[in-house]
Protein backbone atom coordinates (compact mmCIF):
# COMPACT_ATOMS: atom_id res chain seq x y z
CA UNK A 1 0.00 0.00 0.00
CA UNK A 2 2.64 2.47 0.88
CA UNK A 3 4.29 1.99 -2.46
CA UNK A 4 1.18 2.32 -4.27
CA UNK A 5 0.99 5.73 -2.55
CA UNK A 6 4.77 6.84 -3.33
CA UNK A 7 4.58 6.16 -6.68
CA UNK A 8 1.11 8.19 -6.80
CA UNK A 9 3.00 10.96 -5.08
CA UNK A 10 5.41 10.94 -7.93
CA UNK A 11 3.25 10.56 -10.53
CA UNK A 12 1.73 14.23 -9.25
CA UNK A 13 5.14 15.84 -8.96
CA UNK A 14 6.08 14.82 -12.42
CA UNK A 15 3.01 16.12 -13.60
CA UNK A 16 3.05 19.33 -11.62
CA UNK A 17 6.47 19.83 -12.64
CA UNK A 18 5.48 19.57 -16.59
CA UNK A 19 3.08 22.28 -15.51
CA UNK A 20 5.60 24.49 -14.22
CA UNK A 21 7.88 23.90 -17.26
CA UNK A 22 5.53 23.70 -19.85
CA UNK A 23 2.28 25.14 -21.49
CA UNK A 24 -1.23 23.09 -21.77
CA UNK A 25 0.30 22.09 -25.61
CA UNK A 26 3.20 20.10 -23.91
CA UNK A 27 5.73 21.64 -25.58
CA UNK A 28 8.93 23.01 -23.42
CA UNK A 29 10.18 26.03 -23.38
CA UNK A 30 12.95 27.52 -25.07
CA UNK A 31 16.56 26.02 -23.71
CA UNK A 32 17.97 30.16 -24.38
CA UNK A 33 17.25 33.53 -25.58
CA UNK A 34 19.38 35.87 -27.17
CA UNK A 35 18.63 39.73 -27.11
CA UNK A 36 21.39 41.87 -28.99
CA UNK A 37 21.52 45.16 -27.70
CA UNK A 38 21.13 46.72 -23.85
CA UNK A 39 19.26 49.87 -24.61
CA UNK A 40 15.63 50.62 -23.96
CA UNK A 41 14.93 48.31 -26.37
CA UNK A 42 16.79 45.47 -25.44
CA UNK A 43 16.49 45.57 -21.45
CA UNK A 44 12.67 46.05 -21.48
CA UNK A 45 12.56 42.96 -24.15
CA UNK A 46 14.69 41.38 -21.80
CA UNK A 47 12.18 42.04 -18.70
CA UNK A 48 8.89 41.40 -20.74
CA UNK A 49 10.02 38.42 -22.08
CA UNK A 50 11.17 36.93 -18.33
CA UNK A 51 7.84 37.91 -17.29
CA UNK A 52 6.13 35.50 -20.27
CA UNK A 53 8.57 32.77 -20.39
CA UNK A 54 9.51 32.18 -16.55
CA UNK A 55 12.43 31.97 -14.07
CA UNK A 56 14.45 29.16 -15.89
CA UNK A 57 14.64 30.53 -19.00
CA UNK A 58 18.41 31.71 -19.63
CA UNK A 59 18.43 35.07 -21.09
CA UNK A 60 21.94 36.50 -22.84
CA UNK A 61 21.78 39.86 -23.64
CA UNK A 62 24.54 40.84 -25.98
CA UNK A 63 25.82 44.31 -25.72
CA UNK A 64 29.11 46.29 -26.87
CA UNK A 65 29.11 49.45 -25.47
CA UNK A 66 27.07 50.64 -22.27
CA UNK A 67 24.12 49.88 -21.06
CA UNK A 68 21.48 52.11 -21.89
CA UNK A 69 22.68 52.89 -25.87
CA UNK A 70 21.21 55.76 -26.68
CA UNK A 71 20.23 56.96 -23.15
CA UNK A 72 23.41 58.47 -21.40
CA UNK A 73 24.58 61.52 -19.89
CA UNK A 74 27.61 63.50 -19.98
CA UNK A 75 29.75 64.94 -17.20
CA UNK A 76 30.46 69.16 -17.25
CA UNK A 77 31.36 71.12 -14.45
CA UNK A 78 30.74 68.12 -11.85
CA UNK A 79 27.64 67.28 -12.28
CA UNK A 80 25.59 65.07 -14.84
CA UNK A 81 23.18 66.31 -17.90
CA UNK A 82 20.69 64.27 -20.33
CA UNK A 83 22.27 63.56 -23.60
CA UNK A 84 20.29 61.33 -25.51
CA UNK A 85 16.72 60.64 -25.00
CA UNK A 86 15.71 63.15 -22.21
CA UNK A 87 12.08 63.64 -21.52
CA UNK A 88 8.92 60.94 -21.38
CA UNK A 89 5.40 62.10 -21.60
CA UNK A 90 3.20 61.84 -18.89
CA UNK A 91 1.25 58.91 -20.98
CA UNK A 92 4.12 56.72 -21.59
CA UNK A 93 2.50 54.11 -19.34
CA UNK A 94 5.71 51.17 -20.06
CA UNK A 95 8.15 53.68 -18.27
CA UNK A 96 5.64 54.86 -15.88
CA UNK A 97 5.71 51.07 -14.74
CA UNK A 98 9.08 50.64 -14.58
CA UNK A 99 10.12 53.94 -13.19
CA UNK A 100 7.73 52.39 -10.45
CA UNK A 101 8.34 49.23 -10.12
CA UNK A 102 12.55 49.40 -9.96
CA UNK A 103 11.77 52.06 -7.26
CA UNK A 104 13.43 55.05 -9.02
CA UNK A 105 11.89 58.37 -9.48
CA UNK A 106 10.53 61.25 -11.39
CA UNK A 107 11.72 64.74 -11.82
CA UNK A 108 10.19 67.50 -13.67
CA UNK A 109 11.71 69.48 -16.64
CA UNK A 110 13.27 72.88 -15.51
CA UNK A 111 10.38 75.56 -16.66
CA UNK A 112 11.82 77.76 -19.60
CA UNK A 113 11.17 80.66 -21.94
CA UNK A 114 10.67 79.55 -25.65
CA UNK A 115 11.69 82.05 -28.32
CA UNK A 116 10.87 80.53 -31.92
CA UNK A 117 13.79 81.93 -33.83
CA UNK A 118 13.76 82.21 -37.91
CA UNK A 119 17.40 83.05 -38.26
CA UNK A 120 17.43 86.88 -38.69
CA UNK A 121 14.87 87.61 -35.81
CA UNK A 122 11.94 85.81 -33.02
CA UNK A 123 8.69 85.17 -34.71
CA UNK A 124 7.19 84.26 -31.54
CA UNK A 125 8.55 84.48 -27.57
CA UNK A 126 6.74 83.55 -24.89
CA UNK A 127 6.01 85.84 -21.73
CA UNK A 128 6.82 84.42 -18.12
CA UNK A 129 2.49 85.65 -18.23
CA UNK A 130 0.24 82.68 -18.73
CA UNK A 131 -2.71 85.29 -20.39
CA UNK A 132 -0.03 87.00 -22.80
CA UNK A 133 1.16 83.88 -24.04
CA UNK A 134 -2.58 82.65 -24.70
CA UNK A 135 -2.93 86.72 -26.37
CA UNK A 136 0.32 86.30 -28.67
CA UNK A 137 -1.07 82.81 -29.61
CA UNK A 138 -4.81 83.92 -30.52
CA UNK A 139 -3.37 87.18 -32.70
CA UNK A 140 -0.43 85.25 -34.30
CA UNK A 141 -1.81 81.78 -35.13
CA UNK A 142 -6.23 81.98 -34.52
CA UNK A 143 -7.20 78.78 -32.86
CA UNK A 144 -4.59 76.70 -34.52
CA UNK A 145 -2.80 75.86 -31.04
CA UNK A 146 -6.25 75.10 -29.69
CA UNK A 147 -6.63 72.69 -32.63
CA UNK A 148 -3.39 71.33 -32.29
CA UNK A 149 -3.94 70.43 -28.78
CA UNK A 150 -7.34 68.55 -29.96
CA UNK A 151 -5.82 66.88 -32.65
CA UNK A 152 -2.84 65.12 -30.95
CA UNK A 153 -5.28 64.83 -27.84
CA UNK A 154 -7.48 62.16 -30.44
CA UNK A 155 -4.20 60.94 -31.64
CA UNK A 156 -3.04 60.09 -28.06
CA UNK A 157 -6.65 58.40 -27.28
CA UNK A 158 -6.84 55.95 -29.87
CA UNK A 159 -2.77 55.18 -29.61
CA UNK A 160 -3.34 54.49 -25.74
CA UNK A 161 -5.34 51.35 -26.79
CA UNK A 162 -2.29 49.45 -27.59
CA UNK A 163 -1.53 49.25 -23.63
CA UNK A 164 -4.86 47.46 -23.68
CA UNK A 165 -4.08 45.16 -26.29
CA UNK A 166 -0.77 43.92 -24.81
CA UNK A 167 -2.32 43.93 -21.31
CA UNK A 168 -4.48 41.44 -22.78
CA UNK A 169 -1.62 39.46 -24.51
CA UNK A 170 -2.46 40.19 -28.00
CA UNK A 171 0.82 40.68 -30.92
CA UNK A 172 1.48 41.40 -34.18
CA UNK A 173 3.90 40.49 -37.02
CA UNK A 174 4.36 44.02 -38.29
CA UNK A 175 4.33 46.94 -37.71
CA UNK A 176 1.23 48.54 -39.77
CA UNK A 177 -0.78 45.68 -38.56
CA UNK A 178 0.16 46.91 -35.23
CA UNK A 179 -0.84 50.59 -36.08
CA UNK A 180 -3.93 50.08 -37.98
CA UNK A 181 -5.31 48.00 -34.96
CA UNK A 182 -4.45 51.13 -32.95
CA UNK A 183 -5.84 53.78 -35.51
CA UNK A 184 -6.98 52.22 -38.47
CA UNK A 185 -5.81 53.38 -42.30
CA UNK A 186 -5.17 56.34 -40.83
CA UNK A 187 -2.28 55.74 -38.81
CA UNK A 188 -0.92 53.56 -41.66
CA UNK A 189 -1.04 56.37 -44.03
CA UNK A 190 0.46 58.60 -42.36
CA UNK A 191 3.65 56.74 -42.73
CA UNK A 192 3.11 57.96 -46.81
CA UNK A 193 2.83 61.16 -45.91
CA UNK A 194 4.79 64.18 -44.28
CA UNK A 195 3.90 66.31 -41.45
CA UNK A 196 3.45 69.04 -43.69
CA UNK A 197 1.07 67.54 -45.97
CA UNK A 198 -1.02 66.12 -42.99
CA UNK A 199 -1.89 68.92 -40.99
CA UNK A 200 -2.22 71.17 -44.26
CA UNK A 201 -5.00 68.25 -44.93
CA UNK A 202 -6.07 68.62 -41.36
CA UNK A 203 -6.65 72.38 -42.04
CA UNK A 204 -3.68 74.18 -40.17
CA UNK A 205 -2.46 77.43 -41.43
CA UNK A 206 0.43 76.91 -43.42
CA UNK A 207 2.73 80.51 -40.93
CA UNK A 208 1.53 77.56 -37.90
CA UNK A 209 3.35 74.38 -39.61
CA UNK A 210 6.34 76.62 -40.59
CA UNK A 211 6.61 78.76 -37.18
CA UNK A 212 5.19 76.26 -34.23
CA UNK A 213 5.20 72.53 -36.01
CA UNK A 214 8.75 72.82 -37.94
CA UNK A 215 10.41 73.63 -34.56
CA UNK A 216 9.05 70.95 -32.79
CA UNK A 217 10.03 68.55 -35.20
CA UNK A 218 13.90 69.89 -35.83
CA UNK A 219 14.60 69.89 -31.53
CA UNK A 220 12.86 66.53 -31.68
CA UNK A 221 14.10 64.67 -34.20
CA UNK A 222 16.87 67.33 -35.96
CA UNK A 223 14.46 67.15 -39.26
CA UNK A 224 11.85 69.48 -40.51
CA UNK A 225 7.44 69.22 -41.42
CA UNK A 226 8.78 66.82 -44.23
CA UNK A 227 9.15 63.37 -41.72
CA UNK A 228 6.51 61.29 -41.71
CA UNK A 229 3.06 62.42 -40.44
CA UNK A 230 2.64 59.60 -37.37
CA UNK A 231 6.58 60.30 -35.67
CA UNK A 232 5.41 64.42 -36.83
CA UNK A 233 2.22 63.74 -34.22
CA UNK A 234 4.50 61.46 -31.59
CA UNK A 235 6.85 64.72 -31.52
CA UNK A 236 3.68 67.19 -30.97
CA UNK A 237 2.71 64.94 -28.44
CA UNK A 238 6.32 65.90 -26.74
CA UNK A 239 5.04 69.91 -26.70
CA UNK A 240 1.97 69.26 -24.05
CA UNK A 241 3.04 70.03 -20.48
CA UNK A 242 4.07 67.03 -17.44
CA UNK A 243 6.90 65.60 -19.34
CA UNK A 244 9.68 64.60 -17.09
CA UNK A 245 12.61 62.21 -16.89
CA UNK A 246 14.31 60.05 -14.24
CA UNK A 247 16.30 61.39 -11.22
CA UNK A 248 19.84 60.21 -11.89
CA UNK A 249 19.38 59.98 -15.37
CA UNK A 250 17.01 58.15 -17.47
CA UNK A 251 19.35 55.13 -18.69
CA UNK A 252 19.27 53.94 -15.38
CA UNK A 253 15.56 52.44 -16.26
CA UNK A 254 18.16 50.22 -18.55
CA UNK A 255 20.46 48.68 -15.89
CA UNK A 256 17.35 48.45 -13.53
CA UNK A 257 15.70 46.53 -16.17
CA UNK A 258 18.57 44.05 -16.88
CA UNK A 259 19.04 43.09 -13.33
CA UNK A 260 15.14 42.73 -13.06
CA UNK A 261 14.81 40.53 -15.59
CA UNK A 262 18.04 38.10 -14.00
CA UNK A 263 19.66 38.06 -17.70
CA UNK A 264 23.02 37.66 -18.34
CA UNK A 265 25.17 40.42 -19.82
CA UNK A 266 27.56 39.69 -22.44
CA UNK A 267 29.85 42.73 -22.94
CA UNK A 268 30.50 41.87 -26.78
CA UNK A 269 30.13 42.93 -30.67
CA UNK A 270 27.72 40.25 -32.17
CA UNK A 271 29.20 39.46 -35.84
CA UNK A 272 27.13 37.46 -37.15
CA UNK A 273 24.04 35.14 -36.68
CA UNK A 274 24.11 31.43 -38.27
CA UNK A 275 21.30 28.57 -38.50
CA UNK A 276 22.33 25.28 -36.68
CA UNK A 277 21.08 22.05 -37.06
CA UNK A 278 21.69 19.80 -34.32
CA UNK A 279 20.38 16.14 -33.99
CA UNK A 280 18.73 15.23 -30.70
CA UNK A 281 20.27 12.76 -28.29
CA UNK A 282 17.70 10.28 -29.09
CA UNK A 283 18.68 10.01 -32.38
CA UNK A 284 15.09 10.52 -34.16
CA UNK A 285 15.15 13.87 -35.17
CA UNK A 286 16.93 17.38 -34.80
CA UNK A 287 16.42 20.54 -33.45
CA UNK A 288 17.12 23.82 -35.44
CA UNK A 289 19.38 26.45 -33.55
CA UNK A 290 20.22 29.71 -33.74
CA UNK A 291 24.35 30.47 -33.36
CA UNK A 292 25.38 33.75 -32.25
CA UNK A 293 28.79 34.42 -33.00
CA UNK A 294 30.43 37.32 -30.68
CA UNK A 295 33.61 39.34 -29.79
CA UNK A 296 34.96 40.29 -26.27
CA UNK A 297 38.34 42.09 -25.80
CA UNK A 298 39.36 39.09 -24.88
CA UNK A 299 38.47 36.61 -27.56
CA UNK A 300 35.51 35.18 -30.07
CA UNK A 301 33.09 32.85 -28.90
CA UNK A 302 29.77 31.70 -29.76
CA UNK A 303 26.43 30.42 -28.30
CA UNK A 304 23.08 28.88 -30.12
CA UNK A 305 19.70 29.90 -29.07
CA UNK A 306 15.91 28.82 -29.71
CA UNK A 307 14.85 32.81 -29.83
CA UNK A 308 17.16 35.87 -30.95
CA UNK A 309 15.61 39.16 -30.66
CA UNK A 310 17.36 41.81 -32.53
CA UNK A 311 17.48 44.99 -30.47
CA UNK A 312 19.90 47.73 -32.36
CA UNK A 313 19.84 48.93 -35.28
CA UNK A 314 20.18 47.15 -38.74
CA UNK A 315 20.12 50.01 -41.22
CA UNK A 316 22.93 50.83 -43.44
CA UNK A 317 26.94 50.75 -41.56
CA UNK A 318 24.67 50.66 -38.43
CA UNK A 319 25.66 47.48 -36.58
CA UNK A 320 27.38 44.99 -38.73
CA UNK A 321 26.11 41.80 -38.20
CA UNK A 322 25.22 39.33 -40.89
CA UNK A 323 22.39 36.89 -41.36
CA UNK A 324 22.19 33.60 -43.01
CA UNK A 325 19.17 35.66 -44.89
CA UNK A 326 18.72 38.88 -46.31
CA UNK A 327 17.51 41.16 -43.92
CA UNK A 328 15.02 43.36 -46.79
CA UNK A 329 13.39 47.10 -46.29
CA UNK A 330 16.07 48.15 -43.44
CA UNK A 331 17.68 51.07 -46.03
CA UNK A 332 17.17 54.51 -43.77
CA UNK A 333 20.24 55.85 -42.59
CA UNK A 334 20.54 57.28 -39.38
CA UNK A 335 20.24 61.03 -38.52
CA UNK A 336 23.22 62.37 -36.88
CA UNK A 337 22.81 64.95 -34.32
CA UNK A 338 25.42 66.08 -31.55
CA UNK A 339 24.29 67.21 -28.83
CA UNK A 340 26.98 70.02 -26.58
CA UNK A 341 27.11 71.19 -23.78
CA UNK A 342 28.10 74.74 -22.88
CA UNK A 343 28.80 76.49 -19.57
CA UNK A 344 28.76 80.00 -20.33
CA UNK A 345 26.60 82.56 -20.75
CA UNK A 346 24.77 83.61 -24.33
CA UNK A 347 25.23 85.62 -27.26
CA UNK A 348 22.07 87.58 -27.45
CA UNK A 349 23.56 90.19 -29.78
CA UNK A 350 23.35 86.75 -32.39
CA UNK A 351 19.54 86.65 -32.35
CA UNK A 352 19.30 90.33 -32.65
CA UNK A 353 19.47 91.77 -29.36
CA UNK A 354 22.30 93.94 -28.49
CA UNK A 355 23.32 93.84 -25.08
CA UNK A 356 22.42 95.79 -22.84
CA UNK A 357 19.53 93.00 -23.64
CA UNK A 358 16.37 92.40 -21.16
CA UNK A 359 15.55 88.93 -23.64
CA UNK A 360 14.25 86.06 -21.10
CA UNK A 361 13.85 82.96 -23.28
CA UNK A 362 15.87 80.30 -21.76
CA UNK A 363 15.33 78.11 -24.89
CA UNK A 364 15.54 79.03 -28.44
CA UNK A 365 13.91 76.29 -30.77
CA UNK A 366 14.34 77.35 -35.16
CA UNK A 367 12.54 77.32 -37.85
CA UNK A 368 14.23 76.30 -41.22
CA UNK A 369 17.33 78.67 -42.83
CA UNK A 370 20.33 76.97 -44.65
CA UNK A 371 22.46 79.58 -42.79
CA UNK A 372 21.66 78.23 -39.47
CA UNK A 373 24.02 75.47 -38.21
CA UNK A 374 22.80 74.33 -34.87
CA UNK A 375 18.76 73.53 -34.55
CA UNK A 376 18.10 74.00 -31.06
CA UNK A 377 19.84 75.80 -27.78
CA UNK A 378 18.49 75.61 -24.56
CA UNK A 379 19.11 75.81 -20.21
CA UNK A 380 19.38 72.64 -18.98
CA UNK A 381 19.80 71.20 -15.35
CA UNK A 382 21.42 68.41 -13.90
CA UNK A 383 20.17 64.59 -13.69
CA UNK A 384 20.68 64.60 -9.73
CA UNK A 385 21.55 67.38 -7.62
CA UNK A 386 24.61 66.69 -5.40
CA UNK A 387 23.97 65.98 -1.26
CA UNK A 388 26.33 69.28 -0.77
CA UNK A 389 24.71 71.04 -3.55
CA UNK A 390 23.21 74.25 -2.02
CA UNK A 391 19.78 74.47 -3.00
CA UNK A 392 18.17 78.21 -4.70
CA UNK A 393 19.55 80.12 -7.09
CA UNK A 394 22.70 79.69 -9.01
CA UNK A 395 25.33 82.32 -9.74
CA UNK A 396 27.42 80.18 -11.44
CA UNK A 397 27.10 80.44 -15.36
CA UNK A 398 24.28 78.14 -16.58
CA UNK A 399 24.59 75.32 -19.05
CA UNK A 400 23.42 74.80 -22.56
CA UNK A 401 22.66 71.95 -24.42
CA UNK A 402 22.77 72.79 -28.55
CA UNK A 403 21.41 70.62 -30.90
CA UNK A 404 23.16 70.70 -34.18
CA UNK A 405 23.81 68.26 -37.54
CA UNK A 406 27.35 68.58 -36.84
CA UNK A 407 30.23 69.55 -34.59
CA UNK A 408 30.25 73.16 -33.49
CA UNK A 409 33.62 74.73 -34.42
CA UNK A 410 35.19 77.15 -32.34
CA UNK A 411 34.02 80.08 -34.24
CA UNK A 412 30.63 78.52 -34.23
CA UNK A 413 30.71 78.70 -29.97
CA UNK A 414 32.00 82.53 -30.51
CA UNK A 415 29.24 83.43 -32.04
CA UNK A 416 26.21 81.56 -30.05
CA UNK A 417 28.04 82.54 -26.71
CA UNK A 418 30.05 85.98 -25.08
CA UNK A 419 32.33 83.86 -23.35
CA UNK A 420 32.22 80.13 -22.26
CA UNK A 421 34.20 77.54 -19.78
CA UNK A 422 33.72 73.94 -20.16
CA UNK A 423 32.81 72.35 -23.31
CA UNK A 424 31.69 68.72 -23.93
CA UNK A 425 29.82 66.91 -26.68
CA UNK A 426 28.23 63.46 -27.98
CA UNK A 427 27.55 62.61 -31.40
CA UNK A 428 24.67 60.52 -32.07
CA UNK A 429 22.90 58.43 -34.83
CA UNK A 430 20.09 59.05 -33.04
CA UNK A 431 16.62 58.61 -34.87
CA UNK A 432 15.75 57.25 -38.26
CA UNK A 433 16.43 59.87 -40.97
CA UNK A 434 12.51 59.95 -42.34
CA UNK A 435 11.49 60.40 -45.51
CA UNK A 436 8.03 59.13 -46.45
CA UNK A 437 6.79 57.28 -48.24
CA UNK A 438 8.42 54.73 -45.52
CA UNK A 439 9.10 51.16 -45.98
CA UNK A 440 9.22 49.69 -42.19
CA UNK A 441 11.21 46.64 -41.63
CA UNK A 442 9.47 43.78 -40.63
CA UNK A 443 8.71 42.63 -37.00
CA UNK A 444 9.88 38.65 -37.74
CA UNK A 445 13.06 38.68 -39.67
CA UNK A 446 13.35 34.82 -39.78
CA UNK A 447 11.14 31.91 -37.68
CA UNK A 448 11.88 33.00 -34.14
CA UNK A 449 14.47 35.97 -35.06
CA UNK A 450 12.67 39.17 -33.95
CA UNK A 451 13.19 43.02 -34.74
CA UNK A 452 12.14 45.41 -32.10
CA UNK A 453 13.85 48.72 -33.90
CA UNK A 454 11.82 48.13 -36.50
CA UNK A 455 8.71 50.23 -35.11
CA UNK A 456 11.73 53.07 -35.10
CA UNK A 457 10.88 53.81 -38.74
CA UNK A 458 7.30 54.74 -37.92
CA UNK A 459 8.47 56.78 -34.72
CA UNK A 460 11.88 56.57 -32.38
CA UNK A 461 10.84 57.13 -28.56
CA UNK A 462 11.84 55.75 -25.17
CA UNK A 463 8.34 54.33 -25.36
CA UNK A 464 7.68 52.91 -28.43
CA UNK A 465 10.93 51.09 -28.17
CA UNK A 466 9.21 49.94 -25.06
CA UNK A 467 5.83 49.03 -26.62
CA UNK A 468 7.96 46.97 -29.33
CA UNK A 469 9.88 45.38 -26.91
CA UNK A 470 6.93 43.92 -25.38
CA UNK A 471 5.12 43.27 -28.34
CA UNK A 472 7.86 41.37 -29.47
CA UNK A 473 8.33 39.28 -25.94
CA UNK A 474 4.50 38.12 -27.02
CA UNK A 475 4.87 37.49 -30.39
CA UNK A 476 7.62 35.34 -29.47
CA UNK A 477 5.95 33.61 -26.94
CA UNK A 478 2.62 32.66 -28.87
CA UNK A 479 4.59 31.89 -31.86
CA UNK A 480 6.30 29.74 -29.49
CA UNK A 481 3.21 27.56 -28.04
CA UNK A 482 1.46 27.98 -31.19
CA UNK A 483 -1.11 30.17 -29.39
CA UNK A 484 -2.31 31.71 -33.12
CA UNK A 485 -5.63 33.39 -31.46
CA UNK A 486 -3.38 36.30 -29.81
CA UNK A 487 -1.28 37.53 -33.01
CA UNK A 488 -2.99 39.23 -35.38
CA UNK A 489 -6.35 39.60 -34.25
CA UNK A 490 -8.85 42.26 -36.36
CA UNK A 491 -11.70 44.32 -34.95
CA UNK A 492 -9.60 44.23 -31.44
CA UNK A 493 -11.05 47.46 -30.02
CA UNK A 494 -14.49 45.82 -30.19
CA UNK A 495 -13.38 42.33 -29.13
CA UNK A 496 -11.52 43.40 -25.89
CA UNK A 497 -14.85 45.05 -25.41
CA UNK A 498 -16.89 42.31 -25.78
CA UNK A 499 -14.57 41.04 -23.46
CA UNK A 500 -14.86 43.05 -20.41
Amino acid sequence: MLGARRLLFYGVVLYVQRGFCETPGLRPPPTRIAIIGAGIGGTSAAYFVRQKFGNNVPIDIFEKGDVGGRLATVEIGGNEYEAGGAVIHPLNLHMKKFVEELGLSARPPPSSTIGIYSGKEFVFEESNWLIINLIKMIWYYGLNFLRMYMWVEEMLDKFMRVYRYQTSDYSFTSVEALLNALGGEEFVRRLNKTIDETMQQAGFSQRFIDEIVTPAMRVNYGQGAQINGFVGAVSLAGTDPGLWSVKGGNKIVCTGLLYASKANLIKGMVTSVEEKIRPLRTGEGSVHLYQVNYKTDSDESYSQYDIVIVAAPLNSGMSGISFPFSVPAVKNPYHQTVATFVKGQINRSFFGCPEPCNLQITEILTMEDPNLFFSSIGVVTPVQVKANQPLGVSTDDPVWKVFSPNPLTEQQLGLLFMSHGAVKSKTWLAYPHYHPPERVPPVVLNERIYYISSIEIAASAMEMSAISAKNVALLAYHQWYENTDKIDQENLNEKIKSEL
